[in-house]
């Protein structure tokens, strides 16, 4: 089918563009020729408004340096929303050589050779899918054909300018955060899951959480830290502190709690940034039903003594102290290898961690008792994307899929983020091709 645009008039204010479109007796075929018109017409203006953006070709100041134009302007592909086009801009130099300065993709956003909207959507996709996919929505949303390297490539670029942004940009003015009068506690969790690496060897991934909860203990709203597995988990402390620092500029009336499981591996670091820590009370659940076969030999019996222990441990001042003293007496009655050992690791769990088991103080006061919010991030965050059939990741990609997911599910991050691009500009960073 025959379906066209062309500019009809471009003005300082305005471009015009006319599209034709050819009809046909399958709808089908008008929806596609109309989708391709429509698409023709967006890169006609595309080109035209970008244009705009370039310089008259006068020497720039960058810095203290004087750049001068090339006597003839250079042309690029750019990737839009609407396909790929071509524009003739100037490329400045220092009369001494060295790096080139491009002054209309500083000024119109460009992220590594698309468009800030393309670019946008792309990365985006490519943070909910697989890259082959990504490439596969595109085409039957858009009518549009890229490579899966370039997917790959573009979500690497706008993932290293979210890690170059995060510390310095403040999300709360137009993201989805609370206000600071109505939260009353913030809750810190950090856990990790194993994702499959190059190589055929499993490796922990990291994430972390920071929830807000009101003065009734409604969760308003949960920040996301990712981080590819690494060995001393640096780039992941390190975003985590950089976030936790910001909040308490934000919210520091706050009650800052930790909530974690048994495991002490990062339990030094929560307490740095909690006044109030406290085990995961479903953790402690499940010791409470493996070691109740060593107090009652009935089924019955067993599911009482759980149901009632359980429900003590949540509402009753001291029953952590109560129950551990139960276990211990347990140690008493003739009990199978099994039992026995399921039981003293109960008393270990509940004798190393009984500071972080006052429920029913943590219940008065609406904090959260669970870590469920950490545990359905690993799902959320890594398991859902980086662990599909067949999938394998090196370190970098894993960094950059991570890094923008993290800021997809976070409420209001991600426009915010491609509002302040828009507002201050892209930064120039050196990045190699890395991207899985």
């Amino acid at each position: 089918m025959s379906s066209h645009a062309n500019v009809i008039s471009n003005t300082e204010d305005e471009v015009t563009v006319q599209v034709t479109i050819r009809k046909s007796h399958s709808f089908l075929q008008c929806e596609e020729s109309i989708q391709d018109a429509l698409n023709e017409a967006g890169k006609l203006a595309t080109k035209e408004c970008l244009e705009d953006f370039d310089t008259d070709g006068s020497p720039i100041i960058v810095g203290a340096t004087k750049l001068t134009a090339k006597k003839d302007k250079v042309g690029k592909k750019y990737m839009s929303p609407y396909g790929e086009i071509n524009v003739e801009r100037y490329v400045y130099q220092c009369s001494l050589g060295g790096a080139t300065e491009i002054p209309l993709e500083n000024a119109a956003r460009i992220v590594a050779s698309s468009t800030p909207r393309f670019a946008r959507m792309a990365s985006f996709k490519y943070s909910t899918y697989q890259a082959g996919k990504a490439v596969e929505d595109i085409w039957e949303s858009h009518r549009l054909t890229v490579s899966r390297c370039y997917i790959q490539d573009v979500s690497a670029a706008v993932a290293a300018q979210v890690q170059a942004k995060d510390p310095y940009w403040n999300y709360a003015e137009t993201s989805a955060e609370p206000w600071p009068l109505e939260v009353a506690a913030v809750a810190i969790g950090i856990d990790g899951t194993c994702m499959l690496f190059c190589g055929g060897k499993y490796r922990q991934a990291m994430v972390g959480t920071i929830a807000f909860y009101d003065a009734l203990g409604e969760r308003l709203h949960t920040i996301y830290v990712a981080a590819a597995p690494e060995h001393g988990k640096a780039t992941f402390i390190a975003r985590m502190d950089a976030e936790i620092a910001r909040i308490k500029q934000r919210f520091g009336k706050a009650r800052y709690v930790g909530v974690t499981d048994g495991a002490s591996d990062y339990l030094t670091w929560i307490k740095q940034h909690t006044t109030t820590q406290v085990l995961d009370f479903w953790h402690v659940t499940e010791y409470i039903n493996q070691a109740a076969v060593a107090l009652h030999r009935g089924k019955d019996a067993r599911q009482e003594w759980v149901d009632n222990a359980c429900h003590d441990l949540k509402h009753k001042h001291g029953a952590a102290l109560e129950i551990l003293g139960q276990l211990q007496g347990a140690r008493e009655n003739k009990l199978g290898a099994q039992t026995r050992k399921n039981l003293e690791a109960a008393i270990t769990y509940f004798e190393n961690n009984l500071g972080r088991m006052n429920y029913a103080s943590y219940r008065k006061s609406h904090l959260p008792i669970g870590s469920g919010v950490t545990e359905a991030a690993c799902k959320t965050i890594v398991k859902q994307r980086m662990c599909g059939s067949g999938m394998k990741w090196k370190h970098s990609g894993a960094n950059d899929v991570l890094t923008l997911r993290a800021v997809t599910c976070t409420d209001g991050a991600w426009g915010t983020f491609w509002t302040r691009l828009d507002k201050f500009g892209v930064s120039k960073l050196k990045r190699a091709k890395k991207s899985q």
